[in-house]
């Protein structure tokens, strides 16, 4: 059962961002770019207030990287699909399970240190090359009600 609405055409586009964010990640790491999105969508907090749809989460203004960049605007392929049906029926994993933000330090090739906080929010853990922040109880105590 989903956790968020999605039409056909919400999954391809969710779809398409997990691949274009975290393709070199693996799908577990996709899954938890999926995880941050939704935290995104059900949240109501912090920066994301008022987002209620996976298009509003997708193109929210600075939000993701990838739209800048010809991988996202490709097909959505059946596997990014089902990855994303899969956050979307509500699928979460450690570090992403209550994160908001994420983000890839240093270069591609080398990758470097997570900050101990990105957003003033602390460090839930990395996976590959990406570092994982959820919010605090105070800045955003909804996140860890969600499911």
């Amino acid at each position: 059962m989903a956790v968020v609405k999605a039409r056909k055409q919400d999954i391809d586009m969710l779809a398409r961002l997990l691949r274009a964010e975290a393709e070199t990640e693996g799908e577990k790491g996709m899954l938890l770019v999926g995880n941050v999105g939704i935290n995104r969508i059900r949240a109501n907090c912090s920066d994301f207030k008022g987002i209620r749809t996976i298009p509003q989460m997708i193109n929210q203004p600075h939000a993701f990287e990838a739209l800048q960049h010809g991988t996202y605007y490709q097909n959505a392929r059946e596997r990014e699909r089902r990855l994303a049906q899969r956050t979307v029926n509500g699928e979460r994993d450690w570090p992403g399970k209550f994160s908001l933000w994420y983000f890839r330090p240093g270069s591609f090739d080398n990758p470097g240190p997570c900050p101990a906080t990105w957003y003033n929010q602390p460090l839930a853990g990395r996976w590959k090359k990406h570092c994982f922040y959820e919010p605090s109880a105070k800045e955003c105590e909804n996140v860890y009600n969600t499911f």
